[in-house]
């Protein structure tokens, strides 16, 4: 086992995954958020430092290529499990994060099944940019929750008089009000169409990633 910077970044990360969660225990909103954000972002950004600096100094282990996909999955993982927990947004982003979490699932199980056999099935441009849209995704719609807990509202099930009686005020209280709604609004929006494209690019990859196992899949081999 060896220890080198790319490896500690990304033992960081996979530490950093379960912290998101723990945030949302031991804070209240909209820190919660806040911390959570900050927290997914800086994961984020060191999965593509340690690639790049392993790549680039040489120093890829086994330990590295074991514990990446690990670190990546669980950040994801545990991140969605939060937003819908949390999100405004919740019931239309049931539907896209069972996807992303049953394709993880499901290749986690037929990577453990093929054994070494998985390590000849390349990782693909296309899943790389499934982790690009989900991760920024992700940062997308904690954004949203910043929003939201930051005013202490929801625009959700409001019609145009509720939201004009919420905006009842000076001219500067209005401006800045309605700025900030309008962040909360679309930060949700933007967050949700990512998460669908992540979720369409997750499940493409999950097939091909299943046709290229079958030929080991088959009886006598």
């Amino acid at each position: 086992m060896k220890w080198n910077l790319p490896n500690i970044l990304t033992l960081m990360r996979l530490i950093a995954a379960p912290m998101v969660a723990v945030m949302f225990l031991y804070f209240t909103r909209p820190y919660a958020d806040w911390f959570a954000l900050l927290l997914f972002v800086s994961a984020a950004i060191t999965d593509w430092f340690d690639g790049y600096l392993a790549r680039a100094w040489k120093q890829e282990t086994k330990l590295g290529a074991m514990l990446d996909p690990i670190a990546d999955k669980a950040m994801v993982v545990i991140a969605l499990m939060v937003i819908v927990a949390f999100s405004s947004w919740s019931p239309w982003l049931v539907l896209p994060a069972t996807v992303i979490l049953f394709r993880e699932v499901f290749v986690s199980g037929l990577r453990e099944f093929l054994g070494d056999v998985a390590g000849t099935l390349k990782v693909t441009q296309l899943a790389k940019w499934k982790t690009t849209f989900q991760m920024t995704a992700i940062a997308v719609l904690f954004s949203q929750g910043v929003f939201e807990h930051y005013l202490g509202m929801s625009v959700f099930g409001m019609d145009d008089d509720m939201i004009a009686a919420v905006l009842d005020g000076s001219q500067e209280d209005v401006l800045g009000l309605g700025w900030k709604l309008l962040g909360m609004e679309w930060s949700g929006r933007i967050g949700l169409w990512l998460l669908w494209v992540a979720a369409a690019l997750t499940a493409i990859t999950g097939v091909d990633y299943l046709a290229k196992a079958m030929p080991h899949l088959k009886e006598g081999r």
